[in-house]
C-alpha cells in the first residue's frame, strides 16, 4: 500500500479477495505499480492504496483492516521507504500479526535500526541493479509459495481483504542486537555475549514465522541418534556487524572437526546454515536435522582480539550440557576451535583422537586465514559477483601463503562454480587448466584434502569427460570426508550419465541424508530416480527441492520437464512459466506449447530462439528431437559436442530425445563421448 499520505497511484482492477498487501512510499509509486501489474497478471490479487481504499472510508482504518486480512505484505524497500513513518508502522503492524514480509529492494539505502528490527526475518529480493522487470519472476515465485503456506495469526482475522508470500533469509537475533547496542554505549567490550545465550529461544517465541513451507525431515534414521549434534551459524556480535564471515567460518571449522568424529552424526553445513536468519526454535531445528543436540554461539572480534561464546544444548529439554567463553587473540583461533570440538565430544561421551585434529596444513598468518574465510563466505553466497570476490580473496591468501592447502582446494571449487554460472565455452580450456592446478596443489600439500580431490573429480567429469578418473577422485573425496554431500551428489550425476541408475539413487540418497535441507541434493535424487524410471519418486524429490528453495534457478524448469514426461502439459507449462532463469524458460516453453497443441505459438518461440542459436544449442536440439526432426536435432547435437557443452552429457537420460534412440547417429554420438548406449 502507499504510505498514508495517499499520493501513490496504481492501475489495475480491484479484486474483492486480494492476496497481497503492497507497502510503499509515494515516491516509489511507479515501481509499486509494476509490482502490482506483474503479480496480478500472474493471478496474485493485490491490495494497494489509494486504489483499493473504499471511497469515504477512514484511510488509516482501511490500511489496518487490509493488513490484518492479508497473509503477507510485499514491501518496496528504498530510501524513501526507510524515511517513511507510514511504511514503518505498516511493517510493524504486519509483523505483529505474524505476517511474513517480502522486501523488494530497489536501491542500496542503508536500513535504519527501527525498520531493520522488523525486517531481519523477511525475504529479501534485490532489484537494486535497476532492472526491476527481470527481478519479477523471483518475486512472483516467492509470493506464490507464501500464499500456499499456512499463516499463523495471533487472533481472529478481520474481514477478508487480502493475503501474500515470502521466504525468510535474514538473521533473527532481535534480542541479541538490541542488547549489544545498549551495552555497547556503556562498554566497548565483550560483556553482552553471555546475554545472547538464550536470545534465540526468546526470539523464536515472539518473532514472525517464515512463509516457506516447513520442510519435512529428509530420509533419515527412524530414531534420532543420541550422539548427534548440529552446529548452527554463529552470530556476529562485533560492534560494526562486519564480521559475519568470521562468525560463519568459525562455526563451519568446528562443524568440520566434529564431522570427523567416528560415530557422531553431524549434519552438513548447508542444512545447519539453512536456519540462519529464521526464527525456528531449538527443538524444531533439531527435529528437522534429526539431531539430539545443538551447538550455538556468538563471535565478537575487534582487531586481533576475539571473544567466542558457545553453548551445547540438549534439544528435547533445553538443558545446557556445556558452555564456555574464550577471550583470545586471532593467533589462537585454531586452538580455540580444537578446544570447542574436544569439549563437545567430551560432553557427548564420544571419542575424538588427536589425529582427528590434524592441523598440519593450518596457516600461521592471521591475515591469510581472514582472507580464506572471506573467500569461503563469498563462495557460499552463491552469486556470480560473489564467486568473483571469492576468487580474489583466495588468490590474495595464496599470494601470502602458497602452502595453505585449504585455500587451494576451495579455489578449485569456486573456479568450477564460477565457470558454470557465468563462464563462456571459449574460456573452458583456460579455466580447466586453473582448476587442475589448484586441485593438484591442494592434494600435493595435503593428500587428505577432500575438497582438492572433489575439485579434480569435477574437472575430470565436466571438462575432460574422463569418467574413470572422475569416478576415482569422487571416491577419494568421499572416503576422506564421508560428510561431503557434494561429492556424493556429483558422483550420482556421473552414475546417471553412465547408466548405473541404482548406484545413482544410492549416492544421491546418501547426499540427502548428510545434507537434508540442501535443495540441490534433491535435484540429484530426482535425476537418479528418473534414470531408474521412478517418475513419482522423481517428482517428489523435485518438489522437495522447490519447497526448500522456491526462488532458485532451474528447479521449476526441471519439474516442468518431468510433468511433460508424465503427460500433464498444463501443469508443466505452469511450472515453466514460473522458471526464473530466462534462457531455460525460453527453451522449455515450446515443448509445453507443442504438447498443448498450440503449434503456432511454439513456432514463434522457436523462431526467436533461432536468432541466437549458439546460446541455445542443446535446448534447440531437444525441441527438434521432440518434433521428430532428427536431421536438425543431430546437427545441433554435433555442434554441442564440438563446443564441449555439458548439456550433451545428459543425452542418455533426457526423455526429450527418445525419438532419436534408434537412429545410428545417436549411438555413434554416445560412443564419441565414451558413454554406454
Amino acid at each position: 500500500m502507499a504510505e498514508g499520505d495517499g499520493e501513490g497511484q496504481t492501475t489495475g482492477a480491484h479484486s474483492a479477495t486480494p492476496d497481497v498487501f503492497i507497502s510503499y512510499a509515494s515516491h516509489d509509486a511507479a515501481t509499486a505499480t509494476t509490482v502490482v501489474e506483474a503479480l496480478e497478471r500472474n493471478g496474485v490479487a493485490c491490495w494497494i492504496a489509494p486504489r483499493d481504499v473504499t471511497p469515504g472510508a477512514f484511510y488509516a482504518d482501511e490500511i489496518v483492516h487490509a493488513i490484518d486480512a492479508s497473509k503477507a505484505i510485499v514491501l518496496v524497500l528504498s530510501q524513501s521507504a526507510t524515511d517513511s513513518q507510514h511504511v514503518l508502522r505498516e511493517v510493524e503492524h504486519a509483523v505483529s500479526k505474524r505476517h511474513p514480509v517480502v522486501s523488494f529492494r530497489v536501491d542500496q539505502a542503508p536500513l535504519p535500526a527501527g525498520l531493520g528490527y522488523f525486517l531481519n526475518t523477511s525475504q529479501w529480493l534485490d532489484a537494486s541493479g535497476g532492472d526491476i522487470v527481470r527481478s519479477m519472476p523471483k518475486l512472483i515465485a516467492a509470493v506464490r509459495v507464501a500464499i500456499q503456506a499456512p499463516v499463523v495469526t495471533p487472533g481472529p482475522a478481520p474481514t477478508p481483504r487480502g493475503p501474500a508470500p515470502s521466504p525468510s533469509a535474514r538473521p533473527a537475533k532481535h534480542t541479541a542486537i538490541i542488547v549489544a547496542s545498549l551495552i555497547g554505549l556503556v562498554i566497548a567490550g565483550f560483556e553482552v555475549d553471555r546475554l545472547w545465550v538464550s536470545s534465540r529461544r526468546a526470539a523464536s517465541s515472539s518473532l514472525p514465522t517464515t512463509a516457506v513451507p516447513a520442510p519435512a525431515p529428509a530420509p533419515a534414521l527412524p530414531t534420532i541418534p543420541e550422539k548427534s549434534v548440529a552446529v548452527l551459524p554463529f552470530v556476529d556480535m562485533s560492534e560494526k556487524k562486519d564480521q559475519e564471515y568470521f562468525a560463519d567460518g568459525t562455526a563451519e571449522e568446528i562443524l568440520d572437526l566434529l564431522a570427523k568424529v567416528p560415530g557422531l552424526h553431524v549434519p552438513a553445513r548447508t542444512s545447519s546454515f539453512y536456519f540462519k536468519g529464521k526464527s525456528e526454535d531449538i527443538p524444531t531445528i533439531a527435529r528437522r536435522l534429526m539431531v539430539a543436540h545443538v551447538l550455538e554461539g556468538s563471535v565478537r572480534k575487534a582487531g586481533d582480539r576475539m571473544r567466542i561464546t558457545v553453548q551445547l544444548i540438549r534439544a528435547d529439554n533445553g538443558y545446557h550440557l556445556w558452555s564456555e567463553t574464550y577471550d583470545r587473540t586471532l593467533d589462537d583461533i585454531f586452538k580455540v576451535q580444537d578446544e570447542i570440538a574436544l569439549a563437545v565430544v567430551t560432553a557427548l561421551k564420544a571419542s575424538l583422537l588427536q589425529q582427528d585434529l590434524d592441523r598440519s596444513t593450518i596457516t600461521t598468518q592471521p591475515e591469510v586465514y581472514t582472507l580464506y574465510l572471506q573467500g569461503v563466505s563469498s563462495w557460499n553466497r552463491g552469486t556470480t559477483a560473489d564467486f568473483h570476490k571469492a576468487v580474489e580473496y583466495l588468490k590474495r591468501a595464496l599470494a601470502l601463503d602458497p602452502n595453505y592447502a585449504p585455500a587451494w582446494g576451495i579455489l578449485g571449487q569456486v573456479l568450477m562454480d564460477d565457470f558454470f554460472y557465468s563462464g563462456s565455452l571459449t574460456e573452458m580450456r583456460k579455466i580447466s587448466a586453473q582448476v587442475h592446478e589448484a586441485a593438484q596443489k591442494a592434494i600435493a600439500l595435503d593428500p587428505k584434502s577432500s575438497n582438492g580431490h572433489l575439485a579434480l573429480a569435477r574437472a575430470f567429469h565436466w571438462f575432460d569427460w574422463r569418467w574413470d578418473a572422475a569416478e576415482a577422485e569422487y571416491k577419494s573425496a568421499m572416503d576422506l570426508d564421508p560428510q561431503n554431500a557434494e561429492a556424493y551428489g556429483m558422483a550420482s550425476y556421473l552414475s546417471v550419465f553412465l547408466g548405473r541408475c541404482d548406484e545413482a539413487v544410492r549416492l544421491a540418497t546418501n547426499a540427502a541424508k548428510i545434507d537434508p535441507l540442501n535443495s540441490f541434493t534433491y535435484l540429484y535424487l530426482g535425476d537418479a530416480q528418473e534414470c531408474r524410471g521412478n517418475l513419482a519418486e522423481a517428482e517428489a524429490a523435485y518438489r522437495k527441492s522447490l519447497e526448500l528453495n522456491p526462488a532458485a534457478d532451474e528447479i521449476r524448469g526441471i519439474l516442468g520437464m518431468l510433468l511433460l514426461r508424465k503427460g500433464d502439459a498444463t501443469a508443466a507449462l505452469t511450472q515453466i512459466e514460473q522458471e526464473p532463469m530466462e534462457s531455460f524458460r525460453r527453451v522449455l516453453r515450446p515443448l509445453a506449447l507443442d504438447a498443448l497443441g498450440r503449434r503456432a505459438e511454439a513456432d514463434r518461440e522457436i523462431t526467436a530462439l533461432e536468432q541466437t542459436p549458439n546460446d541455445h544449442v542443446y535446448g534447440l536440439a531437444a525441441i527438434y528431437a521432440s518434433r521428430n526432426d532428427a536431421n536438425r536435432a543431430f546437427v545441433l547435437l554435433d555442434l554441442a559436442y564440438q563446443q564441449h557443452s555439458s548439456g550433451v552429457l545428459f543425452l542418455r537420460v533426457d526423455d526429450r530425445f527418445r525419438n532419436l534412440v534408434r537412429d545410428p547417429r545417436y549411438k555413434a554420438l554416445l560412443h564419441k563421448m565414451n558413454l554406454p548406449d
